[in-house]
């Protein structure tokens, strides 16, 4: 993974999990109240968890799984990591690679979690209105030494809800940032070799103490 994929994963994991759901149905809440309680929550969850912090894989795995990725649209944002290859694809490619990009997060988040410190984040207003299906949610991470960190994320509103499908820190966008990765391995040996490639990745990780990957 590139260094800014790396900032970006550790970044973004600040706001990619979320507690019992206690307030309103996510698919009522409005995008920007979806991400801020997602951001609060994280931050206390993994601030009060001693093992979180220290790097336990089973609840780390956990809380990505069960908390985070109900509100990541893991397909759409393979789909437009792929770009035109994905319609190229058969439906069972299409099913592996989704799959596989999807462990690949996982492994991302997970490994970022554990660093959290004594980050905050501030949010930014947001332009919308209630017709609006796709907007951008604006937010900065401060951080206790040097400048705040831009963090803004992309979502849609589908059947289930509002959902992130990628976003973007000091200027990069995630998707475009694995669309270069994608092209060109697509380009090398086909769909079935971008699968393969991210399937090792993903045992490499599995084999390996939690830590953003680089």
């Amino acid at each position: 993974m590139k260094p800014i994929a790396q900032l970006i994963a550790t970044v973004a994991s600040l706001t990619f999990a979320t507690s019992v759901l206690a307030a309103a149905p996510a698919s009522a809440e409005a995008p920007d109240v979806l991400v801020k309680r997602i951001s609060a929550d994280v931050i206390e969850t993994v601030k009060a968890d001693k093992d979180i912090q220290a790097g336990n894989r089973a609840k780390i795995m956990d809380l990505v799984n069960s908390k985070i990725l109900p509100h990541v649209d893991a397909e759409k944002m393979t789909a437009q990591a792929a770009g035109p290859f994905w319609r190229q694809a058969t439906p069972e490619q299409q099913k592996r690679l989704s799959e596989e990009f999807r462990t690949l997060l996982v492994y991302t988040y997970s490994g970022a979690l554990s660093q959290i410190k004594n980050e905050t984040v501030e949010f930014k207003p947001m332009r919308s209105s209630p017709q609006d299906t796709d907007v951008e949610v604006r937010s900065q991470v401060n951080v206790t030494r040097g400048e705040p960190i831009t963090l803004n994320y992309r979502l849609s509103k589908g059947n289930q809800g509002w959902k992130i499908y990628d976003i973007n820190v000091l200027g990069a966008w995630l998707v475009e940032t694995y669309k270069g990765t994608f092209k060109a391995e697509i380009n090398k040996s086909g769909i079935d070799g971008l699968i393969t490639r991210l399937a090792e990745r993903n045992r490499q990780l599995a084999s390996k103490p939690l830590k953003a990957p680089k």
